[in-house]
Parts: structure tokens; C-alpha cells; sequence
């Protein structure tokens, strides 16, 4: 699961489970939350982790509006199935993970190259971090 910020294409927040339980997308929107501020649409895709009552609780609790996709409507969320795209094809198909836990650490990585380091064409080359901070160069990570 992973929160995206449609403009930058920037992961706010992600979490890997290997269940269908709505805690760790909640945990997900709570730490994107936290960081970066509450949103004022959440767009999902109708699975049973983003419908179910914790999910739209935490949504509604945040002061956001709820927007799911419809049936087979991958152009509403084509922000996201892009990242998926990537992530599946730029490190997940290229590694052969031991545990879940090495899973976690891949994505992780990844994700942190995907934000900071990796040109996009729709911004001209410029990474996500540099759109969403509005700079020339991408920010500093902290340790």
C-alpha cells in the first residue's frame, strides 16, 4: 500500500502485509498524515481493506473525502498503478526475496531511490522530491 501524492508522484507513506486487514493501510494514511498533512480527497481502489469501516473511519476521522475507483477503472488511479508498474518491474521482478521482512527492505529502498533519485518524464526529468519540495536538487535524507 502506499500513499502517493498525485501532483509529484511523491510516496508519502507505504506499508507491506501479507494480509488483506485494513491496519497497516490505515497505519500508512495515519504516518503520510502525520508527516506531510491530511489530504483533502483519499483516492483508493474498492478493495475490502480500503471499504471496510476502519479505513473510512480513519479517513473521515482525518477531515478527508473518501474517493473510490470504479469497477475496472484503472485510469482513476493511474498515478498509482504507474508506481506499481515501476515497482514491480525496476525491483520486484529483478529480486528473489527470502522472507518478507527482506521484502520490506527492498520496497523500502526503492522507494527512497524512486522519490529521490529517479527522473520522471511526465516532470521533465526532475525526481518526485524535486516537485514536491519545489527544488532544483532533492532534499537531504535524514539518518
Amino acid at each position: 500500500m502506499a500513499v502517493l501524492d498525485w501532483a509529484s508522484r511523491r510516496v508519502l507513506a507505504h506499508r507491506v502485509s501479507i494480509t488483506m486487514e485494513a491496519d497497516f493501510c490505515v497505519e500508512a494514511l495515519r504516518e503520510a498524515v502525520a508527516r506531510w498533512g491530511a489530504p483533502e480527497i483519499v483516492n483508493t481502489d474498492q478493495g475490502s481493506q480500503f471499504s471496510g469501516a476502519e479505513f473510512v473511519a480513519e479517513v473521515a476521522r482525518i477531515g478527508a473525502r473518501q474517493s473510490m475507483d470504479g469497477r475496472g477503472c484503472w485510469r482513476d488511479n493511474v498515478f498509482v498503478e504507474r508506481l506499481w508498474r515501476s515497482v514491480k518491474y525496476e525491483e520486484v521482478y529483478l529480486k528473489a526475496y527470502d522472507s518478507v521482512s527482506a521484502a520490506r527492505q527492498g520496497l523500502a529502498t526503492y522507494l527512497d531511490f524512486y522519490n529521490s533519485r529517479r527522473p520522471h518524464q511526465s516532470h521533465d526529468g526532475r525526481t518526485p522530491d524535486m516537485i514536491y519540495f519545489g527544488t532544483l536538487q532533492p532534499q537531504a535524507q535524514a539518518a
